[in-house]
């Protein structure tokens, strides 16, 4: 699929509809985001195959001047499905605020907000400019499960819950209002059709042919059990570690988790050499309110400095084709808050781990930024450098530290802030 247009599906009032659009590309020194239609009209279509004629044959809309236009066009019909990320179903929105605000409700409202939001400021709805406007506060569901847990949690749940049950009736309406379905030629809808049933019938025959490779081997199983507890024993451990790669060790990227003392977001870091690079430019790493999130903007065309990374384009590509799993190691989960508090009490209320973490993350940070300022502050010359150095390597050869610690929680707390200065949420 062309990166900077994608296949979406609306769940509205009237039915799915299936449209394109073009998050914020660059021309000149002038950036634009557009969905398919023209003027004051958002087109969508019951069907992809009334979308893929309509693309093949119009060239009176606003996203002909895209880069990508002539691509997208000529794509297969099948090409046009939009993907599980991209699916946006707007009536189910009241639902979800009525459920718990558990993590996959709270990824799919990140979502479709998100795809509503650029709606309204592209097409100029002023109902919906309204309702995030003045709901600033429905934003904390990018924040994750984390921001809903307590009392005061509860309530934000609560608030949300409320603008969206006076609101979001409007929102619906005005998302409806724009949405029309050209007539497109019979003809090539029926092309169209016949390309989607050819693409399922291949796709299915493949499946096929999977299963009976997998009957076969369960065939010869049998004749492999009396052997099974010789096999574990001998097992050759390179061929065992290769069993249990995933894509991300494969692709050498990591996703990582940061939680904050006001959020919890998701990035990418890879490392060249002993360099770390994140997903982000210029020293800024970009973060995202859930994993969902995350895949959806890797699956389109942004400049940063992991596109430079030779392994990145097979990321992208499993999350243009749906199969990008963040699968988030524990050692790739950093939690920042009460570390400062801990080391304000002494070595011994340390969470050992979590500060080697953290320091990690610190020093990764400042590094891609090319600053020298977290080597500098964690020297063992310094109060927090010696405190710190002496927290992760313990000896009885080593003096202790002696409280108080203040100084060298001020120390952490500073260089907290200054990493979460580096942080650009999308």
């Amino acid at each position: 699929m062309a990166g900077d247009i994608i296949p979406i599906e609306l769940g509205l009032t009237a039915g799915d509809f299936s449209t394109l659009w073009a998050p914020e590309w660059r021309e000149g020194d002038d950036e634009w985001e557009a969905f398919l239609g023209h003027e004051e009209d958002l087109y969508g279509f019951s069907t992809v195959a009334e979308l893929a004629a309509f693309v093949r044959s119009d060239d009176d809309n606003d996203l002909v001047d895209h880069p990508s236009w002539r691509v997208v066009s000529a794509l297969a019909a099948h090409e046009l499905e939009p993907d599980d990320l991209h699916r946006f179903d707007l009536v189910a929105v009241p639902e979800l605020v009525a459920s718990d605000p558990e993590a996959d409700v709270l990824a799919e409202l990140q979502a479709t907000f998100d795809i509503v939001s650029s709606i309204g400021d592209v097409c100029e709805l002023r109902p919906i400019t309204s309702f995030f406007g003045s709901n600033s506060f429905v934003g904390a569901v990018g924040g994750g499960v984390e921001s809903f847990l307590g009392r005061e949690g509860s309530e934000l749940w609560d608030r949300i819950g409320a603008a969206v049950a006076k609101h979001w009736d409007d929102v619906l309406d005005a998302v409806d209002s724009i949405v029309t379905s050209p007539a497109v030629d019979s003809a090539a809808v029926a092309v169209a059709e016949a390309e989607i049933t050819a693409a399922a019938e291949n796709a299915v025959d493949a499946d096929d042919v999977t299963d009976d490779i997998d009957s076969d081997s369960d065939d010869d199983s049998d004749d492999d059990d009396s052997d099974e507890d010789t096999a574990e024993v001998d097992r050759d451990p390179i061929a065992a570690a290769a069993a249990e790669e995933t894509f991300w060790t494969t692709v050498g990227i990591d996703p990582i988790r940061i939680i904050t003392s006001d959020d919890t977001v998701y990035t990418l870091r890879c490392y060249l050499g002993d360099k770390p690079v994140f997903l982000g430019r210029g020293g800024a790493i970009s973060v995202f309110g859930s994993e969902r999130s995350l895949a959806r903007y890797l699956a389109d065309d942004h400049d940063h400095d992991l596109a430079q990374v030779s392994t990145y384009s097979d990321v992208q590509t499993a999350a243009i084709d749906g199969s990008l799993d963040i699968q988030i190691t524990d050692d790739n989960v950093y939690v920042l808050p009460g570390l400062a508090d801990d080391l304000a009490e002494g070595p011994t209320a340390v969470d050992v781990d979590q500060l080697d973490l953290a320091v990690e993350l610190f020093t990764d940070a400042a590094d891609f930024a090319g600053d020298d300022s977290v080597d500098e502050a964690l020297a063992t010359s310094t109060p927090l450098g010696w405190y710190v150095s002496y927290t992760l390597e313990p000896s009885p050869d080593r003096l202790a530290p002696s409280a108080p610690f203040d100084v060298e929680a001020e120390a952490w707390r500073a260089l907290e802030r200054e990493f979460e200065s580096r942080l650009r949420k999308k």
